[in-house]
């Protein structure tokens, strides 16, 4: 399957969407939808159910809890669309044990929609220890024919669990079936590093160890677990952040060149990469706390649960043997930032004396609108050969005006849609990352508080060499 099939037509579907009252329900999947069918991208027909332990009370009322969730994200609600969409909509509680009446409304909503014609998009938004038994429910009520499942991260706590995820599902779907959705993969910025990469010869010979010195992927967030103490307290910062999203980051820096641009093709080059990443080492990470954490709703007073990740990683392959990739990420932090920043070796300059200030960096903003700045040695402007630093600016809203991105997961619930596995995440590249993370699961390393609004503990500075951590860039 190629990632290019977004103009043919879809079938009818029928979207079933556990974790419907949730957060992620109201800040991206219910937005998502609706900004969808605002631009016309989903099918002409469809139904949506939402399902959970806990009735929001009718369907009227749960109407009037998505239309207040839209009215809070989307700028300019569409008065016929927002109609349509809700009207579309309904809710029907089922948990593990019981899923009777859940599988009768989805083929209620199949009938009105022209019977086995119909798709299921089932989207599993609940914990991972809710995840296996909801599986096994979709299986006894037949509800996953004709289905694609996204399953949110993390996926599985550990290596073992992800086994026995991996197994729960292949006893009632076909792999094809499965989307494990990792949002960062359907932001644009992070797909622009693929064309970045590999459609431009002057970065193509220069992306390997002999021309760069180190890599960081740097994701701090301003934002505390305010209202996600319960998951965090289950989950932690590796789990949520390390083992996911900057894992998938460093895939699609560190990939060899795919052949084509198609899923299978670039899954093995991922998965080839993924079997190249040494297991992580304990003394190499460091794990902090902020200061107040214990203090959040749901979290245990003595609780050791890391916000805060800082590590080394290594890829050994012949392209990146020796290189550092450091990786860090967590809450509470100082700024929000997605920055990945390339530091290149310094040439000889024998002819200039010193080196000047610092390596060349390419630096690469990951935000909804994607920037690029390349920091380079240049002449400084007078009657000496003096040397200067200059930054290079991309910034692809301003060079691009008339194109709109789609947010992350309007773009993945699209491919969904439409059976296109390219920007998910294949079971053994899973398996492979918790083998990687598995060392640190198991000798925990020491958890060092940290104040709220600082760059973390101050351990993780001294964990890269220079010119140390890019944030912050004041």
């Amino acid at each position: 399957m190629t990632s290019t099939p977004q103009q043919e037509p879809l079938d009818p579907h029928v979207f079933l969407l556990f974790g419907a009252t949730g957060d992620l329900a109201s800040r991206k999947l219910f937005p998502g939808l609706y900004r969808l069918a605002a631009a016309g991208r989903l099918p002409a027909d469809y139904r949506l159910i939402g399902s959970g332990r806990h009735s929001p009370g009718t369907d009227d009322e749960f109407r009037d809890r998505i239309r207040t969730v839209l009215e809070k994200s989307v700028d300019e609600l569409e008065d016929d669309t927002l109609a349509t969409f809700l009207g579309r909509l309904s809710f029907q509680t089922s948990d593990a044990d019981d899923g009777a009446d859940l599988a009768a409304a989805v083929r209620a909503a199949e009938e009105d929609l022209g019977g086995d014609a119909a798709r299921r998009l089932i989207y599993m938004s609940v914990p991972p220890s809710a995840m296996k038994p909801m599986i096994a429910m979709l299986g006894r009520e037949s509800l996953t024919d004709r289905a694609r499942l996204v399953i949110e991260k993390p996926f599985g706590t550990d290596l073992a669990s992800a086994r026995d995820l991996d197994a729960a599902l292949k006893a009632v779907v076909m792999e094809e079936q499965v989307f494990r959705i990792d949002h960062f993969l359907g932001k644009e910025a992070v797909q622009n590093i693929l064309a970045l990469r590999f459609a431009n010869e002057l970065f193509a010979p220069a992306w390997s160890a002999e021309h760069i010195a180190s890599i960081q992927i740097d994701v701090p967030e301003e934002l505390t677990v305010v209202g996600r103490g319960s998951f965090y307290e289950s989950t932690g910062c590796l789990r949520d952040m390390i083992s996911t999203h900057l894992f998938q980051v460093l895939g699609f820096l560190a990939i060899e060149p795919p052949d084509v641009f198609h899923s299978d093709e670039l899954h093995e080059r991922k998965a080839a990469l993924f079997n190249a990443v040494r297991p992580l080492d304990p003394s190499r990470v460091v794990y902090g706390q902020y200061d107040g954490y214990r203090d959040e709703k749901d979290v245990s007073d003595d609780s050791d649960v890391e916000t805060f990740v800082a590590l080394e990683a290594f890829v050994d392959t012949d392209r990146w043997r020796g290189v550092p990739f450091y990786l860090r990420t967590g809450k509470a932090l100082a700024d929000s930032r997605r920055t990945v920043t390339l530091t290149f070796r310094t040439p000889p300059m024998h002819m200039f004396g010193d080196a000047g200030e610092g390596p060349d960096q390419l630096v690469l903003e990951l935000a909804d609108a994607a920037k690029m700045s390349l920091e380079l040695r240049t002449k400084r402007p007078g009657p000496t050969m003096e040397l200067a630093r200059a930054t290079m600016h991309l910034d692809l809203h301003e060079e691009l005006p008339d194109d709109e991105p789609l947010e992350a997961y309007e773009r993945l619930l699209l491919d969904v849609m439409h059976g296109d596995q390219t920007l998910f995440t294949r079971s053994d590249e899973v398996d492979r990352l918790w083998q990687i993370c598995e060392p640190v699961l198991v000798n925990r390393p020491e958890v060092h508080s940290y104040a709220q609004g600082s760059w973390g503990p101050e351990e993780a500075i001294g964990l890269i060499d220079a010119p140390g951590w890019r944030l912050p860039d004041a």
